[in-house]
């Protein structure tokens, strides 16, 4: 199994992580709503390989059978391997390249609440609540945790699509097969 969920989790690592890499510096062009969609977008495709590493480790290793619970312990360790490339990326890009970041991001929310003709008390809130995760992401761990936790649930829904659809049970052993039965 190491072997099948390393390869998978860490093709779909990289693929997660190369596309963060080529989307953050022109991120400000795009804009950070059309930044979030490419994001997720690519979250959503690079978790396709936990699929694909289900239905390898199924029919390379379980002979064409697979349960779903085994599925599932496949697909999620692909998923958790992804999800830490896509964090370590981040750590790596945030702390070096996006000292700005929130200050960025804050100024975007505040714009969007004017548009929609918040109040001023709601802008503020948003303000305050900005300034809050500005402070929370100073810490590495704490912001490891926060990033971990964007990608995982897409992966975890993936891990169980992924599972469901390709469990295959053993077939019966006292159950004939028709050319047995003639």
């Amino acid at each position: 199994m190491k072997k099948t969920v390393l390869t998978f989790g860490l093709i779909s690592g990289a693929f997660s992580s190369l596309m963060m890499i080529a989307t953050v510096p022109v991120a400000h062009r795009l804009g950070i709503d059309q930044a979030e969609f490419i994001g997720y977008t690519t979250i959503v495709l690079s978790f396709l390989l936990v699929f694909f590493g289900i239905r390898s480790y199924r029919d390379n290793i379980c002979d064409g059978r697979i349960t779903f619970l085994k599925g599932f312990a496949v697909g999620i360790c692909i998923t958790v391997i992804s999800c830490i490339c896509y964090v370590v990326t981040w750590e790596v890009l945030y702390y070096n390249f996006l000292p700005d970041f929130w200050d960025r991001y804050g100024a975007h929310l505040v714009e969007k609440l004017k548009a929609s003709g918040a109040s001023p008390a709601a802008i503020q809130a948003k303000l305050q609540e900005v300034a809050k995760y500005k402070e929370l992401y100073k810490n590495p761990l704490v912001n490891a945790a926060l990033t971990f936790i964007e990608p995982f649930p897409i992966g975890l829904v993936i891990t169980l699509i992924s599972a469901a659809i390709l469990r295959k049970k053993p077939q019966s052993q006292t159950a004939q097969s028709p050319v047995q039965a003639a």
